[in-house]
């Protein structure tokens, strides 16, 4: 897998489930912690091991060359259900950057942006040409260039995307939301300085 600023490029796995919620991508009994690590282990664990915990051979993460893609290409409403952030946790964790389907679930949409998980829509028929691509081989690899906003397929075909100028730009400079708006720190700086001098009294206020 390559990784620049403003390219992604890698192994990209094809889980062509409509509706994988929430509870499916990252299973209750892995929420248990404080903090952020181990959820690898618990991303899609029931699609990808049977009840004794030994791997599905069928499973597309399971086989040779697919276990850590570094692109999920799924199904429609991908990440519908709960609020759990710990999907989105546990797909970086696992090495995907980005993931390309016709639709998604709206808070898991949200919670992927905001860290730092890029989300490709695209229309069905395209979605599924591009799993068709890389089905067959591992070597079979795609690129995201999100300055064109473009996906590159084996085959050579370019698939145009859109995403928000936020969003984008978050992705590009490995900012949270929380960075993004220190970047504008000076302006905010200014604001306050202008609010302040309008109305002094608010300034004790906000200290009390």
């Amino acid at each position: 897998m390559v990784e620049t600023a403003n390219r992604i490029a890698g192994v990209a796995a094809a889980i062509p489930i409509d509706n994988l919620d929430t509870d499916q991508i990252m299973p209750k009994q892995f929420l248990r912690i404080i903090g952020k690590a181990g959820l690898a282990k618990g991303v899609l664990y029931d699609l990808r091991f049977d009840g004794n915990g030994d791997p599905r051979p069928d499973f597309v993460l399971n086989r040779p060359g697919y276990e850590k893609p570094a692109i999920l290409i799924g199904g429609a409403n991908f990440g519908c259900g709960s609020s759990r952030e710990h999907a989105v946790w546990g797909l970086l964790q696992l090495g995907v950057q980005a993931v390309i389907a016709s639709s998604f679930g709206e808070i898991f949409f949200g919670n992927a942006f905001n860290n730092r998980l890029l989300l490709i829509t695209l229309d069905q028929v395209l979605v599924d040409a591009l799993a068709v691509e890389v089905a067959t081989d591992p070597a079979h690899q795609l690129q995201i260039d999100l300055e064109s906003m473009q996906v590159h397929s084996p085959s050579g075909r370019a698939f145009a995307f859109t995403i928000g100028e936020r969003n984008r730009r978050m992705i590009i400079e490995g900012l949270d939301m929380i960075g993004l708006t220190l970047k504008h720190h000076a302006a905010i700086e200014q604001f306050e300085a202008r609010h302040f001098a309008a109305a002094p009294w608010m300034r004790v206020l906000n200290q009390g």
